[in-house]
């Protein structure tokens, strides 16, 4: 039997929330500006010590969100030797791809083919028997969401759908969480091969956004595909790709015989972008 919380996500308009939670986070009048962000740092413990930027500095609350860090608050590992955290946050569940469905939680799981939004199995069968992580980020994480590989980019799908939380409630009791919320699905070629870095969206999310134009926008009716040209859009490991407005969720995709987890990390451990996730395999 599903949980008050979660009953009450089928109930709630939930893009109707998110859109008022996006006007008031985009605000810029002072007082509910600061107001917000005062109450949203004593609530859930945000570290700003590590922000480039104190209160009073910042446009809007959505600005104080996708806040920057100084300069080295994140070391990068050895992106020669390791696959890199795309994001501060926790693991909710790694390991391999099987029968092209991935592990959401203990009896739930979902297709390849419906996170990336793809209505034939065969377009994401490269990633059979290769590796996901999938990481949540807290309100009170940093949230941008950065390269975990060097890589082109190939293709996004931006996917409209449902806005439930993402916590590990939610994972635990909605069916095919990832794979129905709202999301943008990002596909690189590089070194370690074709790869996939997909943003998902939760409740109260007020936006998605990208480091290149977007030509997409949230809470829209219908998917939005790009192609991009090669080389338009080459990234190094650990270069910041996009950001949430809002906690969520970065789902990762690699294809079988590039990326090994380590073997120390399991679901609800915390990371922080750029440390090592992953051995790199011979490519």
């Amino acid at each position: 039997m599903p949980s008050t919380f979660i009953a009450l996500q089928h109930l709630v308009p939930q893009h109707t929330l998110s859109r008022l939670a996006g006007a008031l986070a985009a605000s810029e009048q002072p007082w509910l500006r600061d107001q917000l962000i005062r109450r949203f740092v004593a609530a859930f413990n945000v570290d700003l010590s590590e922000a480039a930027r104190g209160i009073g500095q910042f446009a809007s609350f959505n600005d104080f969100f996708t806040r920057e860090l100084k300069p080295g608050a994140r070391p990068l590992a050895d992106a020669d030797a390791f696959i890199l955290s795309p994001a501060d946050g926790a693991i909710s569940q790694l390991g391999p791809i099987t029968g092209g469905r991935i592990l959401q939680a203990k009896g739930r799981d979902y297709s390849v083919a419906e996170i990336l939004g793809e209505s034939d199995e065969a377009a994401a069968a490269r990633f059979e028997g290769g590796r996901f992580m999938t990481i949540y980020l807290s309100p009170r994480d940093y949230h941008r969401v950065h390269m975990p590989a060097a890589g082109r980019l190939n293709s996004t799908a931006y996917l409209p759908g449902d806005l439930f939380s993402v916590n590990q409630e939610t994972a635990e009791g909605v069916d095919r969480l990832f794979a129905r919320n709202e999301r943008l699905a990002c596909l690189f070629d590089g070194p370690d091969g074709h790869f996939a870095s997909i943003m998902v969206g939760a409740m109260i999310v007020a936006g998605i956004d990208t480091v290149w134009g977007n030509h997409f926008r949230t809470h829209a009716p219908a998917p939005v595909r790009e192609e991009f040209a090669a080389a338009a859009h080459d990234f190094a490991a650990g270069d910041e790709m996009g950001r949430f407005y809002l906690g969520s969720t970065v789902v990762l995709l690699f294809e079988p015989g590039r990326v090994e987890w380590l073997k120390e990390l399991v679901p609800g451990d915390a990371l922080r972008m750029g440390q090592a996730i992953g051995r790199r395999l011979a490519s």
